[in-house]
């Protein structure tokens, strides 16, 4: 585990040095955040009932997605691990003592951290000091912030742990564009990115509900704005845990099985 602690540290160190970037990314995500609630905004003046999640619970909800974008979108990637498997680089990879996997998965993870660090403040600050009803608002109590908390940063290992798929894919497409494309829309699309789960037909909740999406971005946001009840929260983060080690397992054994079959050319 030292080793894989290593890498989380120097990658994360690394990726924090990339500050214009991450203002950038501040000034775009603001700018989207007040589209996507203007035009919700607008469905709930003219709805001819009453949806089944408040307004500035679902703003809240818009404000947690763009200050943690990047623990949450499936089509954030790394390109250094496109590139050494497409170019027969994996074989540098193969000579290292540690597992590829856990050592993926800490490059992966500390990646999405020092994005998030750098630009999850900013956002928070600025919604929270807005005028209604474009506000962030606060918990209702300081047990709903820590079983957010809790569930935000289970919901990042198990984004982790599906993107994993993306890269183990590349071994057998050679080439990042369909996965990226087939998992970012389906996948953001139920984890209620595109429309909050709440606001889906039932028939789509249910399947929202059984895939392991939306246990990233919209099971800790409706834990945040206190939609969803704190022993529901504790039930749901049992769930997070059966879907992170299935999902582990299965990835480790996927990434096996694709290593077995790695031709790597060249002198």
């Amino acid at each position: 585990m030292s080793v894989y602690l290593s890498v989380l540290k120097l990658r994360l160190l690394n990726g924090m040095q990339y500050r214009a970037a991450a203002l950038a990314g501040v000034a775009t995500q603001f700018f989207w955040g007040f589209i996507a609630i203007m035009v919700f905004q607008a469905f709930y003046e003219h709805a001819t009932k009453t949806p089944p999640i408040s307004l500035p619970e679902l703003i809240t909800y818009i404000w947690l997605q763009q200050a943690f974008l990047t623990f949450i979108m499936l089509w954030f990637r790394d390109n250094e691990l496109f590139d050494l498997i497409t170019s027969g680089n994996i074989a540098y990879e193969l000579c290292r003592p540690t597992g590829i996997y856990g050592f993926w998965y800490a490059k992966l993870l500390a990646q999405r951290l020092s994005s998030a660090i750098l630009r999850c403040f900013p956002i928070l600050i600025f919604a929270l000091f807005l005028p209604e009803p474009y506000n962030l608002t606060i918990p209702p109590s300081f047990t709903t912030f820590l079983l957010f908390v809790v569930t935000l940063l289970i919901g990042l290992l198990l984004l982790v742990a599906i993107s994993m798929f993306i890269y183990i894919s590349v071994f057998v497409t050679l080439s990042p564009v369909g996965s990226l494309l087939v998992f970012g829309v389906i996948g953001e699309f139920f984890a209620g990115l595109v429309i909050p789960v709440p606001l889906m037909p039932l028939w789509l909740q249910k399947i929202a509900y059984f895939l392991p999406f939306r246990w990233t971005a919209d099971f800790p946001f409706r834990v945040y704005s206190g939609h969803i009840s704190q022993n529901e929260a504790i039930i749901g983060i049992g769930i997070q845990l059966v879907y992170l080690v299935a999902l582990v397992w299965l990835g480790r054994l996927a990434l096996n099985g694709a290593l077995k079959r790695v031709v790597v050319q060249g002198g």
